[in-house]
Order: C-alpha cells, then sequence, then structure tokens
C-alpha cells in the first residue's frame, strides 16, 4: 500500500479544496493508498503537523473556497523559526521518511514549484499542480484559481460601470497580477474595460489620457482602466521583489494611485480608484475550476500509482501531461503581444497605453 503526503503552499486560491478532494478520493478509493495532509504548507511538513484525510474529512469540500489543510508562503530553505532563518530541509526529509511516504503532492504556483525542485534535489518524491489565480505558471494551458478570479474581476467591472457613467468618472481597478497580466487583460476584455494596462505593455500616461479624451469627444464622458498591479509606466520600468510581499502591496496601490490622480489632472475628469484586492482569492470556485482541479488532482494519484515522480500535473486540451518541475521551475509564463485576447481587444478599440 502507497502512502502519499498533501500540502497546499503560497497563496489560497479557488479550487485548492477541489484538488484536495481529486487527490484525496482517487487515492483511497480508485487506488487503496494512504494519505496524509500537512497543515500550512511547507511550514506543516517542517514541524510535523498532520491532518486526516480519510473519506469523510473529504466529503462535502469540493464547493469550498480557501484550503482545509491551511497554507502559508515559508520557504524550506529559509524558513523563520524563533526569530532566524534556518534552512528546513533536513527536518523535511525527517517528516516525510517518518511517516514511511512514497510521494508528496504539492499544491501551489510559481514558488512552490521552486520549492519542490529543492526538496526532489533533496531525494523526496513530488509531484506538483498548478495552482493561482494570475495564470502564469509555465508548461500548462491554464491554473486552477484563474477562472473564478476572472469571474469575480469581471463582475466588479461590470458593478463600477453603472457609478462611472453616473458621475461622468474615471475608474481606475487596479486587479491582482504583478509579474503577468493574464488575469487583468481577461477581466479587463469581459469586461468591458476601455482601458487595460498590463506588465506585459508599458504603457504611457499621454496615450492613456488621450484614449480618455477621445472617448469624451464620442459622447462618452466616463471610462474604465482594468490595471495589473504590476503594470508600469513606460518612463518607470521598475519591479517589486517578489520576497517583500507585504511592501510590494503597498508599491502597487501607491503606483496605481498615482496613476489614478495623473488621469484626472490630464483629462479634467474625476477619477476613484478601486483596489479588488484579496477579494479576487475567495468564495466558491467556478465550475470550470472544480472540473480542472479534479480532474489534474486525479491525474497526480494515477502519476503516483505509475511512480511517476518529480513532475508537475499539467493541463494540456481536455488531458494532463507530467511536465518534469526543471523545465517550469522559476519560470513565469506573461502574456505575448500577438495574443488573440490582445488582439481582439485592440479591435474592438480598447486602449493598451502604448
Amino acid at each position: 500500500m502507497k502512502r502519499i503526503g498533501i500540502l497546499t503552499a503560497g497563496g489560497d486560491s479557488p479550487g485548492l479544496n477541489a484538488a484536495i478532494r481529486g487527490v484525496g478520493k482517487a487515492a483511497l478509493g480508485h487506488y487503496g493508498m494512504e494519505i496524509i495532509g500537512f497543515r500550512d504548507g511547507f511550514r506543516g511538513l517542517a514541524e510535523d503537523r498532520t491532518m486526516d484525510l480519510s473519506s469523510g474529512q473529504l466529503s462535502g469540500i469540493l464547493t469550498l473556497g480557501g484550503t482545509i489543510l491551511g497554507t502559508s508562503r515559508d520557504k524550506p530553505h529559509k524558513m523563520m523559526i524563533d526569530g532566524e532563518r534556518r534552512d528546513m530541509t533536513a527536518a523535511i526529509v525527517a517528516t516525510y521518511e517518518r511517516h514511511r511516504l512514497d510521494g508528496l503532492v504539492c499544491l501551489g504556483g510559481g514558488g512552490t514549484l521552486k520549492n519542490a525542485l529543492r526538496l526532489k534535489k533533496a531525494g523526496l518524491n513530488v509531484i506538483t499542480l498548478p495552482k493561482t489565480i494570475d495564470n502564469d505558471v509555465a508548461g500548462t494551458d491554464v491554473t486552477f484559481g484563474f477562472d473564478t478570479a476572472v469571474a469575480i474581476a469581471a463582475e466588479a467591472i461590470d458593478r463600477l460601470h453603472s457609478t462611472a457613467h453616473s458621475h461622468h468618472r474615471i475608474i481606475v481597478v487596479e486587479i491582482m497580477g504583478h509579474r503577468a497580466g493574464w488575469l487583468a487583460l481577461a477581466a479587463g476584455v469581459a469586461g468591458g474595460a476601455d482601458v487595460i494596462l498590463i506588465p506585459e505593455i508599458p504603457y504611457e500616461i499621454d496615450n492613456v489620457a488621450a484614449a480618455i479624451r477621445q472617448r469624451v469627444a464620442q459622447g462618452k464622458p466616463f471610462s474604465i482602466v482594468a490595471v495589473a498591479e504590476g503594470a508600469i509606466a513606460q518612463q518607470d520600468p521598475s519591479s517589486v521583489d517578489d520576497a517583500r510581499a507585504d511592501a510590494a502591496e503597498l508599491v502597487y496601490a501607491g503606483r496605481t494611485l498615482k496613476l489614478a490622480k495623473a488621469l484626472e489632472k490630464k483629462t479634467g475628469l474625476e477619477a476613484r480608484l478601486t483596489i479588488l484586492g484579496h477579494l479576487q482569492r475567495g468564495g466558491t470556485p467556478s465550475a470550470a475550476d472544480r472540473l480542472l482541479a479534479t480532474r489534474l488532482g486525479a491525474a497526480a494519484a494515477d502519476f503516483v500509482a505509475r511512480g511517476k515522480y518529480g513532475v508537475m500535473v499539467a493541463a494540456r486540451g481536455d488531458g494532463v501531461k507530467a511536465v518534469p518541475i526543471e523545465e517550469v521551475a522559476g519560470k513565469v509564463k506573461t502574456v505575448p503581444h500577438d495574443h488573440p485576447w490582445i488582439v481582439a481587444a485592440r479591435r474592438v478599440g480598447t486602449s493598451f497605453g502604448d
């Protein structure tokens, strides 16, 4: 009988519980394996904090947001312990061996991939599932959590249209995505944003203002500007270190507020800023994310049964593909400038500020 561990790491995302259920039910019911959940990401693995994942614990979690296992952004090689950074890789290996695990399934995004690679090099059998609302994991068609977040952000833009129209205002909507603009692009197109700003296309503030003034000249005295938090102006090609997450949020908010104020000054219209923040991560996962998470989770159990480790379970069309972790760890899937979504948006008159 094989024994596998499972954990969720990094930011929470809709579909995590559906993925846990997919892995667990396939492992328990179809393959007769044993499964152990580790709490709060790699920290729980280092501290050997476990959770029972019997069939009863997996029942009823398909539609729940968040993760029943809890999560954290701790990294195995530099975990904060008693006020200082420590390499807890040896402790993690000891936990893995103590529970006689045959494999470890890690649900997470780009950071989780890099951590999983470190554990693979330490001798652990690891499998990862691509999770993030940003959709920026390389090697997979899509990540679970993305579809739900797009729907939430698009609905927010829908609701902001009415107040923008009523008050003849510019509404700047900050959407998550500091390295890639998939979420802002998809939500902006779906919500009919007039301007979409993403990290891949540095914008010129005068071009954005000109697009808004042109709308005014056409009898449309309001505009919606969808901005990825990592979008940058052409004259300000600065970036924010991922490791400074809390400080980064302040930098993004300050940058977007400056954008709103500048547009107000250059157009003569009132501008208001709305930051969606963690609203995009919460709530019930969409049907598409439940489906995706379930089939990726079940595929992970298949890989364990076949002894196929050291891979990410990638979505490819309606199927899956085992992608070696080395090929995708540390890489970011960004939006190509000629992506069909961008082409379509430009053709319907959306400005990207370039």
